[in-house]
């Protein structure tokens, strides 16, 4: 059974920068594509970044310069930096993974879901 697992969402000024986390275990971390997906309320989910099992990522272009993906393998950990948060950025956000090799932009696609950490962003 694959446990995803959120957090270090907060609130934030404009500007600011936060680290979210999602731990997992070592098989998931080394071998499934994994995503950060965010929701909005009144929008649908959507993609913010993806990561394959090699390693190679793929941001939304609202997010490109600003956000981060990246795996700890030592902890078994996605982790995913944002700096110069927009209020834009407001949105519930959730760790996704699917065990393929390549990954996938939506949320359809995805087998397994944590819970969602809140991040709020205020100008």
């Amino acid at each position: 059974q694959v446990q995803l697992v959120e957090s270090g969402g907060a609130s934030v000024q404009a500007g600011g920068s936060l680290r979210l986390s999602c731990a997992t275990s070592d098989d998931t971390i080394r071998s499934y594509c994994m995503a950060w997906f965010r929701q909005a309320p009144g929008k649908e989910r959507e993609r913010v970044a993806t990561i394959t099992r090699h390693g190679e990522t793929v941001y939304a272009d609202s997010v490109k310069g600003r956000f981060t993906l990246s795996k700890d393998g030592a902890a078994n950990t996605l982790v995913l930096q944002v700096i110069n948060a927009k209020p834009e950025d407001t949105a519930m956000y959730y760790c996704a993974a699917r065990a393929t090799r390549w990954c996938s932009s939506s949320p359809r696609d995805y087998n397994y879901w944590g819970q969602g950490t809140q991040v709020t962003v205020s100008s």
